[in-house]
Parts: structure tokens; sequence; C-alpha cells
């Protein structure tokens, strides 16, 4: 009787298997959270879970590669497919952390930007770090260049600035006077650095320093800086919820984000499928509609409305106005980099 009743269930159990289709795949994405992730749910991952029938699981992180590494180290992969950004590509690259991508399965090299195609990472979106202001608090001239964020008598008041040396050292350079082109082999040199600091320097007495993206837009929105340097997707998303800011693309630097696949992923086969289908550039051009990011495929950028494409960094008149921020050198030089940055943070 009780043999009779297992036959009855596995026969109920095939029968709904039967009925309902094959079981769903799982993949883990994790991407940072807050609004960035709002947008890669509403682009990239219900799209592809409706399109293939996968269960695909969300977590957030910090962005932190020692998380991955753990991972990796203990043969404890939890996550298939996460969204880096530049510096973590390559340093996540070299230490075998993530897998490395097969292009022919995701498009073509060379309809990617400069840095949007690289070994374990291609490229999701183009931001920028920029520098804004409220418009609503000048009553005279206004900021319009990287010499004027650091011009304390034309422009006084306090400046808020990322609490690391990204981008900081570039533009203390840049509005010292050297080229973006030449911006980074003036870096590495120790005159060059010294060059760096000592224009920050100028400025350092009325800088309050932020540490997450979100406090830029609080800093100036609430007047307790005139200006400060940010990413160009949360203040745009900013002046969506009704803030008066505008935006300087002067010497703007532009950056990628990436899908990489985590070493040694459960689910590697589907991994490549999700960034494949990220990377197709009718569903690339999407997160570009909904937010104020660029696409990193050539082909996409002849594809959004012009109304938007003024408000994304890779657009005819605002890429020329920036420098494309080098993952390669940081990845070289960040670790001495920041060790030295914070010194001259304590002085």
């Amino acid at each position: 009787m009780k043999h009779s009743r297992k036959m009855c269930l596995a026969a109920v159990v095939a029968l709904a298997v039967w009925s309902t289709g094959a079981v769903a795949e799982t993949l883990t994405v994790t991407a940072g959270g807050g609004a960035f992730q709002d947008t890669l749910r509403e682009v990239y991952f219900e799209p592809f879970k409706k399109k293939f029938n996968v269960d695909l699981v969300e977590d957030q992180y910090s962005y932190e590669l020692s998380k991955i590494k753990a991972m990796v180290d203990s043969n404890n992969v939890t996550w298939d497919v996460v969204n880096t950004d530049s510096n973590m590509v390559i340093i996540g690259c070299e230490q075998g952390l993530f897998e490395k991508l097969d292009y022919s399965q995701i498009g073509p090299k060379d309809d990617f930007i400069k840095f949007g195609a690289m070994d374990c990472g291609a490229g999701n979106v183009v931001a920028s770090t920029i520098f804004f202001y409220d418009k609503e608090k000048f009553t005279g001239e206004t900021p319009k260049t990287l010499q004027d964020f650091f011009d304390l008598q034309k422009f006084p008041g306090k400046r808020g600035m990322w609490k690391r040396p990204y981008v900081n050292l570039e533009w203390a350079l840049m509005a010292d006077g050297v080229p973006k082109s030449e911006v980074y082999k003036v870096l590495a040199t120790e005159e060059g650095l010294e060059r760096a600091f000592k224009k920050l320097d100028t400025i350092k007495s009325e800088v309050i320093w932020w540490e997450a993206g979100a406090q830029p837009a609080q800093l100036v929105g609430a007047g307790e800086a005139v200006m400060s340097t940010g990413w160009n997707g949360r203040i745009d998303n900013a002046i969506k919820e009704g803030r008066t800011f505008q935006i300087v693309w002067d010497g703007h630097a532009i950056d990628l984000n990436y899908w990489s696949i985590v070493k040694g992923s459960p689910n590697k086969d589907l991994a490549m499928k999700f960034i494949q289908f990220a990377s197709e550039p009718e569903v690339m051009k999407n997160h570009s509609s909904v937010a104020s990011y660029g696409p990193s495929r050539k082909s996409v950028g002849e594809m959004i409305d012009p109304d938007q494409a003024e408000k994304i960094p890779t657009s005819s008149k605002n890429i020329d106005l920036g420098y494309s921020y080098d993952p390669e050198f940081w990845a070289e030089h960040g670790e001495e980099l920041v060790q030295r940055f914070n010194n001259w943070l304590a002085q």
C-alpha cells in the first residue's frame, strides 16, 4: 500500500514537471545595489528571466574584490556573474578570480570602446566622474572648467571630493595645466605626483571628503558645499527628481562598469549566456534610455534618442571634453598611491 502511494506521488510530480516544462535554471548576479541595480533589474535581469525561463537571484556587494577572492580561495563560489569596476577587472583577472571571456559569443571586440572588451570583463555601461553645482545658489558667474573647481578666490566655498586618489590626482594635474593626453605619463613620475599633491594642497582646507555615491548630491543640495565631484548617473537622477543641479563636463573621467564571471562559477555556461544577452546592442541601448550611462559598444551610440544622448558621457557633445580613466595605470600603481593619498590626508 505504501509502495503504491509512492508510485502515485512520483506520477503526480512527473506530470507536474511535464505540464509546466523543465525546471528553471538558476543564475546569481551580484551588483552594487541602489538606483543603479534598479536599472540593471529593469534592463537586464527581468528581460533575461522571461526570455530564457531562468530563476535569476540577485545579491549586492560594495565592489570589494576581497569577497570574491574569499569565495574562490575556499572553493565556495555562490555568485555567477558580478558587476565589476575597471580596477577590479584587471587585478581580479591577474589573480585568477574571474573566468576569461569568449568574445565569439559576446560580440566583436573592435565594436567596444577603449577598455570596453577586457579579458575578464565585458563593458556594461560607461559612466563619468564629473563635478556639479546648484544653479539656484549662484547669482553671477558659474563654474565651467576644472580650473574653476580649484579656484577658491573666484568661487569661494567648500568642495566635495571622493576620499580616494582616483581622478582627484588626474584632475589636479589637468587643473595645473597638464594636457589630458599626457596626464598618466606625468602622474607616473615622482615630479608629477608632487605636482598633483601640491595642487590638491591649494584646496585641501576647503574639501569635504565623501565616501558614498549619494553624498555629493546631499552636500550640494544642503549648501554644505558649493560644488562637488560625483558620478554623472547619480547626479542626473537627482536632477530628474527636481534638484537644480548643473553638471560640468569639462575634464570628466570616462570609466566603465563590466560583467565578469567568478572563477569556478557553478553555472558558467548560463553566465556566458547572460553576458551575451546583456551585450546585445538592442538591450544595451535600453540602459542608456532609462539612465544617463553611455553604451560600451560603438554601434549602440547611433541608436540612442538625441535628447537622451546629450546627457551621457559618450555623446558627441560630451566625449571630447573628457579623458579615458586608465585602469591599467591604477592596477599597477593603485596600492602605493592609495597609501600615499591616505598619508597626505592625515597630514
